[in-house]
């Protein structure tokens, strides 16, 4: 039951990550002068227009996934640099927002949510995990898409600020879909060596490990800060 619990908490906040990350998107495109996304059915909130299989079952398993990126074309933006970095970063402020709504939400059930029956525990602790979890993903995703590798937004906003010969952006557009798998499928063995082996050091090549931490404690440490305060909860950093 509290495996069924976990992966099912996953799957619910790995939707409230992505779907408004590539609403957001396909939104700030529009807006800027490029209905692609929107004639392309991508300006909506059903997931089932935004999920990207292979990146959902890895967020669920590492924390770290991607959807279906948005298409655009850039050409049609008001201002093309401008429309094409601000398309880039809307999920990432998008995902933001979301993680400092859900900390709060996560905060009042831990605090003050203390069931006595038994069933009640166990949907008190669903939520309690499915709010963190919207928390820790909306940060781990909005940093994991600064990454500068294709399809990420990293590379987007790289694509705003260099000219398409560059061998640099070319490079991370060949490659960068190649790379990430690697990053991903490197930090989710780590995972499972550290856990089931007696193996030590293990977490410490787990290159994107250091991502979570940083999007956590560096990313993230305005909402903890300020809604702990709030809560009278001490100031920290989580552990690696």
């Amino acid at each position: 039951m509290t495996y069924l619990f976990k992966y099912l908490g996953g799957i619910i906040a790995v939707l409230f990550v992505f779907i408004p990350h590539e609403f957001a998107h396909a939104f700030v495109a529009y807006k800027c002068g490029d209905p692609t996304a929107k004639m392309r059915g991508r300006l909506t909130l059903n997931p089932l227009k935004h999920i990207d299989p292979t990146g959902f079952v890895l967020c669920i398993l590492t924390g770290f996934g991607w959807a279906k990126p948005v298409p655009i074309y850039p050409y049609n933006f008001h201002k093309y640099r401008k429309g094409l970095f601000l398309t880039a970063i809307a999920g990432v402020v998008a995902n933001y927002i979301i993680a400092f709504i859900a900390y709060p939400l996560f905060l009042l059930i831990a605090v003050y949510a203390a069931p006595t029956a038994s069933a009640a525990v166990y949907v008190v602790n669903f939520f309690e995990q499915v709010f963190y979890l919207i928390f820790a993903y909306s940060l781990s995703v909005a940093v994991f898409n600064l990454l500068p590798f294709y399809p990420l937004d990293g590379f987007r906003v790289v694509e705003s600020l260099t000219r398409e010969i560059n061998p640099v952006r070319r490079f991370l557009k060949d490659y960068g879909r190649y790379i990430l798998l690697i990053l991903v499928l490197e930090s989710f063995l780590c995972d499972i060596l550290s856990t089931h082996t007696s193996l030590p050091y293990v977490h410490y090549f787990d290159i994107l490990g250091y991502v979570h931490w940083f999007a956590r404690n560096i990313i993230g440490f305005p909402i903890t800060a300020m809604w702990n305060a709030i809560f009278g909860l001490p100031i920290q950093l989580m552990p690696f």
